[in-house]
């Protein structure tokens, strides 16, 4: 959640970051509200628990009727202190619920507007010019069917549509991506973890994912748990209710979890192979950092999933995500969007963002320096998910009899092996 102070003392910060979002400042002003009442009712609960201390000690003194009269008098008040205590609670709830609801402030650098207003900050490498080369580029469906890496017919048969089996050479790229991106982790300093894919819905709400993101959320049914669309929230969790040393940050992590996701809302968009699909594998960066650490933290994950999509020898570019794209908790966010051949455009392969004290706050991550004790701030950017990355290299390596030279980085995780031949024609 948002610093509650920046709400009461700048609520004007709290409109204009709203808008920039595209987002309406109602809310803005039921959070005021709810403050308003929940200060009130907490006064009004002091108040009469004042009075029935200071009753409580008239009784001891009392003597005769007066003493009855003010047993009297303690019983109606107990009363009222009851109905007091009650409303406070729920005044209380309110103004949580109205706190949470709230986005992360949008930072002043991100563009404004909706999913088509990013801004490109940087194009690396040059797209295949198939043309040129004499042939018409396959795409992954037909390629890893080629190839036999790839069986959707028998996924949606075991599992039902975007669902998939990766076979073969499909299955040892799987691996390959992962060794090499937990390698390089490794090397840069990060905590390899494997993560838990299902968790408490504190959990879930303490990132942010049962906010805007919420219909895209499986949720097991009879069980008070979630399965996660990505390993930031597990992570994210990890360090919940604890207080941090500030001698230790940054605390970087990089974690392995299936991800699942309902993929509300794209009826009919990526129907075809595995770069829209409702489960997939992923190795996700986290970071806890201090807020003034976390911005220069940002560009250092960008860099780091830069260098990932260099060694997979892949044609892309960056772009810095709108205002109105970004999820409920990032205050920015970079894309990384590799070339997908056949579709003659860039798709997302990674993302990074920063969540400075966002999710800490909801989740009581603190950090001790000195004598201060303060939020943490949070972060995360994908190395690589599997599906998309298995996309952009058959595409982007292929070769025209279909089969595909593995990129050299991989290689060493492939066996050794330089091209995946076709067993099919």
């Amino acid at each position: 959640m948002i610093d509650p102070r920046i709400l009461r003392d700048d609520p004007d910060r709290v409109r204009a970051a709203q808008a920039k979002r595209g987002l309406s400042d109602e809310v803005v002003d039921r959070a005021l509200s709810a403050d308003a009442a929940r200060r009130a009712a907490i006064a009004t609960f002091e108040s009469r628990r004042a009075e029935q201390k200071q009753l409580g000690k008239q009784v001891a003194k009392a003597q005769g009727d007066e003493k009855a009269e003010l047993l009297a008098r303690t019983k109606a008040l107990a009363a009222e202190v009851k109905e007091a205590d009650a409303s406070r609670e729920a005044a209380e709830e309110k103004w949580q619920a109205a706190l949470m609801s709230l986005p992360n402030l949008a930072a002043p650098e991100a563009p404004e507007g909706g999913e088509d207003d990013f801004v490109v900050l940087e194009e690396v490498g040059t797209p295949r010019d198939f043309a040129a080369e004499g042939f018409e580029p396959r795409d992954h469906v037909e390629l890893g069917r080629m190839l036999g890496a790839i069986d959707l017919e028998r996924g949606a048969k075991v599992s039902g549509s975007r669902f998939y089996f990766l076979t073969g050479v499909g299955a040892q790229l799987e691996l390959a991506l992962v060794n090499l991106a937990m390698e390089q982790a490794r090397e840069a300093g990060f905590t390899q973890v494997v993560a838990p894919s299902l968790v408490r819905p504190r959990a879930m709400e303490g990132t942010g994912f049962l906010g805007q993101a919420a219909d895209d959320v499986y949720r097991i049914e009879g069980e008070d748990l979630y399965l996660v669309g990505t390993s930031e929230v597990p992570m994210a969790a990890y360090h919940s209710d604890e207080i941090l040393d500030g001698a230790s940050l940054p605390l970087r992590y990089a974690a392995f979890s299936p991800c699942f996701r309902k993929e509300a809302g794209s009826h009919g968009k990526d129907t075809k192979g595995i770069i829209r699909v409702h489960w997939f594998d992923k190795v996700e960066m986290f970071v806890y950092s201090t807020l003034e650490e976390s911005y220069a933290e940002h560009e250092r994950l960008l860099g780091w999933e830069k260098q990932f999509l260099d060694k997979l020898e892949l044609a892309y570019r960056v772009i810095d995500v709108a205002t109105g794209d970004l999820g409920l908790s990032a205050i920015r966010k970079f894309d990384c969007e590799a070339w997908i051949p056949t579709q003659g455009k860039y798709r997302e392969l990674t993302s990074t963002s920063n969540c400075t004290e966002f999710q800490s706050r909801r989740l009581d991550i603190r950090v001790r320096e000195g004598g201060e004790v303060r939020p943490a701030a949070t972060l995360n950017g994908t190395l690589t998910a599997i599906p998309r990355a298995i996309v952009a290299i058959l595409e982007t390596h292929q070769q025209a009899d279909g089969s595909v030279r593995v990129p050299k980085a991989l290689q060493p995780y492939m066996g050794g092996r330089e091209v995946l031949e076709p067993v099919q024609s």
